[in-house]
Order: C-alpha cells, then structure tokens, then sequence
C-alpha cells in the first residue's frame, strides 16, 4: 500500500533538505507511523527536531500533521476487497451516466495507488535505467496500451520497442532480446495461450519481467515476474476499463524521469533536433 502521502514525499524528494529526508526515509519505510506516533515521536525516530518535522510536512503541502493523520485514517478507512466487476442491486445498462462513470474510475485509480508498495517506484525505474532494451507486449485491447508505453518511453530513453509478432515473426523480434532486457507485460483477461511461451522464452533469455495486471492475475504473475504493478480495474460487466492502467504507465514514466533527470534532458534535446531538421511540425 502507498498513500498520497507516501506518492508527495517520492514527487518532492529531490528537493527535500536532509533533515527532512531522514523522515522521508521513515516513513518510506513504516509509513502507518502517522496513525501510531505522534510528531514528536516522529522526530525522534528520524533523530531531527519537531521544527524540522512540521516543516516537512508543509513543504508536502500540508496544513500540520494532524491533517496527514486524518488522510490516513481516511485511506484505511476506504479501503476495500477488490471486485473484478461493480455490483448493483439493479439490472447493468448499457448506459451509465457520467457521474457513475467518473466514480467508478476515480475509485480504481485511488485504491490501486494507495495500495501500491513505496519501493516499487524506485526499484522498478533502476530496473529500467539498467536495461539494454525495454519491450512492451500486450494483447487485445492491451495492445494499445503496449504501443502507448512504447511510445512514451521511446521519448525518455534509447532501445524501448513494442513486442508484437507482426506477421507471426515473434522468433525475428525475440533474437534480438537478451539478459537483462526488461520486458513490460501488460494483460488483462482474456490472455491468449501464446504468452505462457513468450514468458517462458523471456525467462530462458534472462530477461527482467515487469506485469501490470488485475488482481486476480496477480498471484500467477508474482510466480515469473521481478515486479508487480496490480491494477483496481473494476467495471459494469461490458467493457473493461483501462484508464488505472494507462495511469500507472504514466506513473512509470514519472519515475524514470525522476531518476535520471540528465540522460532523459539528453534524449528529449536530441529528438527535439532532429524533429527541427526534419521540419515536422509547425
């Protein structure tokens, strides 16, 4: 789980002073803390003074810690089992309106970051910074999402490509990835046969697995995967939604940014140059 507190302190660090990153690396590491201590236990803990602590938060955009202490409790008091689909005690229309509609994705997306582990951000973009070659592969409608994450990446970073098998060439795309490629699955039911031998394969190549996936896929994933990036995709029956997936993408990207500041400047100054030469845009 990681609450809005624990996604500002990671969004911030960079500028935090190193007092406050003491209790930044605290709460990192227990951030059910704020529900335990109180401000000047906090302090101690993280050996600064209660000046600095109540600095800290304000500098994350709160108004005292007393606030932090309700969101929390708010969080935890909101969470709740994971439903692949929403019911509804009336029959499921086609139509909804926009209101249901904006519910229902504001509720995925907020219980899939608030439970996502702190670490992850941090180790998933070393994963990545590491990587000869990041592919991206999904199926059905997750092979939109895959060109998206291929897309995005393609602009932070060298050697990023979506693994697609055109024309049933999966062997031609698959030579060319080796040890410590980081391969991103992204699925969703219904998963074709054919991606328990491409994981397989990727395996054998010693390539790094990163999966954002539903939670009823995410104890099969855990078993091949280094990382798991479980997504709240609850919807009305008919269509699967896609906005928590396209959000942690996105999550992704900011992480990577954040982590290597320098050679992402570097690639978007060298694309932005040859887009000036080529003279594409107006």
């Amino acid at each position: 789980m990681a609450s809005r507190l624990i996604l500002r302190i990671q969004e911030r660090q960079a500028r935090l002073t190193s007092s406050e990153k003491k209790i930044a690396q605290v709460l990192l590491q227990n951030q059910n803390l704020v529900e335990t201590h109180t401000a000047t236990e906090l302090a101690s803990i993280a050996g600064v003074s209660k000046a600095t602590t109540a600095r800290f938060f304000r500098n994350l955009g709160y108004a005292d810690f007393e606030e932090v202490r309700l969101q929390a409790r708010e969080e935890r008091n909101r969470r709740e089992p994971y439903a692949q689909l929403e019911s509804t005690p009336e029959p499921i229309g086609l139509g909804r309106t926009i209101s249901d509609h904006l519910e229902l994705e504001l509720r995925n997306i907020t219980r899939t970051f608030e439970e996502m582990r702190a670490d992850l951000m941090p180790e998933l973009a070393s994963l990545l910074a590491n990587a000869p070659r990041v592919w991206f592969l999904g199926f059905g409608d997750e092979h939109g999402m895959a060109a998206m994450g291929a897309s995005m990446f393609s602009r932070l970073r060298h050697g990023v490509s979506q693994l697609q098998g055109t024309g049933l060439s999966w062997a031609n795309e698959l030579s060319t990835a080796g040890p410590r490629d980081v391969l991103v699955l992204l699925t969703f039911e219904p998963r074709p046969k054919l991606l328990r031998s491409l994981l397989a394969h990727a395996r054998t190549t010693r390539m790094r697995i990163v999966t954002v996936t539903d939670h009823g896929f995410q104890p099969q994933a855990e078993r091949f995967s280094d990382i798991v990036l479980p997504c709240h995709a609850a919807s009305y029956g008919v269509l699967a939604t896609h906005a928590t997936m396209l959000s942690v993408l996105r999550l992704m990207a900011v992480a990577y940014m954040g982590q290597n500041p320098e050679s992402v400047s570097q690639r978007i100054a060298t694309l932005a140059a040859i887009d000036e030469e080529l003279d594409l845009f107006d």
